[in-house]
């Protein structure tokens, strides 16, 4: 019998304005489990979404867990999981990729394959169809990731040396990663992709040398944020105050519908003031809630 296992899987927001399905960053909010061997499967669940992260039957968790072990030839050994969820559903926070490095380090122990960190990577991005959210997910901090047409992943960790407050703004209703995929062109101008790739270079050094000045302009997109905007109705209200009142960079969180704050600490109040009286002047009901960069390795 395999000794149980502890997990603290973190939230991520992926994209960053103009990193599409290349940067990630890890949040300090998890799905954390506890698993053992047992002899049925089940959950025990609390947190958010408790119903639908406790169905036995519709667990992401456990469907990776399996499908894992099954293309390994190995019956998979039946678990129960004492599950805590902080993740939202549907909301662009990473929820999937939290689920499915779960499942992918669950059969890895479980199943005996001593998998390495980066064969957790590579099939969780696999099976998440994209590396950003997976390779935050796994390695923390900004990582920027690639994915080869074989399916091999590279990634890389880069901590900021400044620790910028986040805040995340969620409204009521979820978006599904597949809806928000959908909205996408398949095409785009010559002057749109070199804007995104000048973005894009200029935010992953602005992150490597902690220069807040350079963050608003950086994270300017135009590659999925204007195109998911009619599905994300919180992205042009806020979109805005980026470069004021204390909010160095707004971006889309993932596919959406919540949308991320980059904060100058010790400016967390008078950013969440700006973002309430939005809200309120547009009767948006949504969450804001504060975390940072989560950077503990796995």
């Amino acid at each position: 019998m395999a000794d149980g296992l502890k997990l603290r899987l973190p939230a991520t927001s992926a994209n960053l304005g103009p990193g599409f399905d290349a940067l990630g960053l890890a949040m300090d909010f998890a799905l954390e489990i506890e698993a053992r061997e047992s002899e049925r499967f089940s959950i025990t669940s609390t947190g958010r979404n408790t119903a639908q992260t406790g169905d036995v039957d519709d667990s992401l968790v456990l469907e990776t867990y399996r499908s894992v072990l099954d293309g390994q030839g190995i019956d998979a050994i039946p678990l129960h999981l004492d599950l805590h969820n902080e993740i939202p559903l549907g909301m662009g926070c990473g929820s999937s990729a939290a689920a499915i490095v779960a499942g992918v380090m669950l059969a890895s122990h479980f199943g005996g394959l001593g998998w390495s960190k980066h064969k957790v990577l590579t099939e969780a991005s696999f099976r998440e169809g994209h590396p950003d959210n997976v390779a935050a997910c796994v390695l923390g901090g900004l990582t920027v990731s690639l994915m080869t047409a074989e399916g091999e992943v590279d990634a890389l960790s880069i901590k900021p040396p400044v620790d910028w407050p986040l805040l995340v703004v969620m409204p009521d209703s979820s978006l599904s990663t597949k809806k928000a995929r959908a909205m996408l062109p398949e095409s785009y101008s010559k002057a749109d992709t070199i804007a995104n790739v000048q973005r894009v270079a200029m935010l992953t050094a602005a992150f490597a040398e902690g220069r807040s000045d350079l963050l608003a302009r950086a994270m300017e997109d135009r590659m999925h944020q204007p195109y998911r905007s009619p599905a994300c109705p919180l992205l042009p209200l806020l979109l805005p105050v980026a470069g004021g009142d204390g909010v160095l960079g707004v971006a889309l969180s993932g596919a959406g519908p919540s949308v991320l704050l980059i904060v100058e600490p010790g400016r967390v109040e008078t950013a969440r003031d700006v973002v309430g009286r939005i809200l309120r002047e547009n009767g948006i009901n949504a969450e804001a809630l504060e975390t940072k960069i989560f950077h503990d390795l796995m």
